[in-house]
């Protein structure tokens, strides 16, 4: 059962009350989520990963698993563990959003006119890689068939405006956003109210880097996946061993927890991606990885 609505709270997400001083004073004195980032890099050993999509891709020929999906899992698992990355600053406030959510863009085609699409995967304790790879599948299918998500019908619908309308009608919304007043088919469509947006790099061949985090909406955890390569990886001995990775970037709030936090929430995903038959359990179940 969820927990009644309090005084204070949103629609999506429950106001922090306890709280030590330092955390309650930080998002007052740096109220801008843009200006309080923090960026992680990490190199990922995609040799236990790659069995595994062998091993499910053996039985489901027709729509592969993919890399892709593995780390959006991950990322939702890593999320639902690590509470306090499903945290987010709204109006000089610390909230804990009330579900783990991922976001990603999809590419209609590849070529420059080509149109965007939005994904939003709405996670539970429950997930599983397997219900990500359906879901992925039916909203990339559905984007790709030309079928429009309601934000970009929204946005569609501002474009048509005129210029001064349109700019006077965004400013309320973003007084609105501010305050968690917005409409809740817009926080359950918006990529940036979810708790995880991903940008696939490595599907256009390109690195992984730094991506910024935004003021409007509540995102406050960024994921750029780089290309697969095969880089070297060094043992004990400092003898290097070539294997296929990733680059994973993630920009992160550094207002909602301190470094050790965040060090053991990267140290899972990373544990996550070298074992995940782990990502066939539910996302709340935990895990052992230190």
């Amino acid at each position: 059962m969820s927990e009644k609505r309090r005084l204070g709270d949103r629609k999506d997400g429950r106001l922090i009350r306890d709280i030590d001083s330092m955390h309650f004073i930080m998002p007052i004195i740096y109220p801008n989520r843009c200006d309080n980032e923090a960026f992680i890099s990490e190199r990922i050993d995609l040799t236990a990963a790659e069995r595994f999509l062998e091993e499910k891709n053996a039985a489901n020929p027709e729509y592969k698993y993919t890399f892709f999906q593995l780390i959006v899992t991950a990322l939702i698992k890593t999320v639902t563990l690590r509470p306090k990355m499903n945290r987010f600053i709204a109006n000089k406030n610390i909230y804990q959003r009330n579900e783990v959510s991922a976001s990603f863009v999809i590419k209609k085609q590849f070529a420059d006119e080509a149109k965007e699409g939005l994904a939003f995967i709405h996670a539970t304790d429950n997930t599983t890689l397997d219900e990500v790879h359906d879901e992925i599948y039916r909203q990339v299918t559905s984007c790709r068939s030309g079928k429009q998500d309601s934000t970009s019908d929204a946005m569609d619908m501002f474009k048509r405006m005129p210029r001064f309308l349109a700019k006077a009608l965004i400013n309320i919304i973003c007084v609105l956003d501010r305050h968690g007043k917005v409409p809740r088919s817009l926080i359950e469509t918006d990529p940036y109210y979810s708790s995880i947006v991903l940008t696939n790099l490595g599907s256009i061949g390109m690195h992984s880097g730094y991506h910024h985090l935004t003021n409007w909406g509540t995102n406050s955890l960024f994921a750029a996946i780089g290309e697969k390569k095969v880089r070297p990886f060094y043992d004990n001995d400092g003898i290097p061993h070539m294997r296929q990775s990733v680059d994973i970037g993630i920009t992160i709030d550094e207002r909602l927890a301190d470094g050790y936090y965040y060090s053991k929430t990267v140290k899972l995903l990373k544990y996550l991606l070298e074992n995940p038959e782990l990502l066939d359990k539910p996302a709340g179940e935990e895990v052992s990885y230190e």
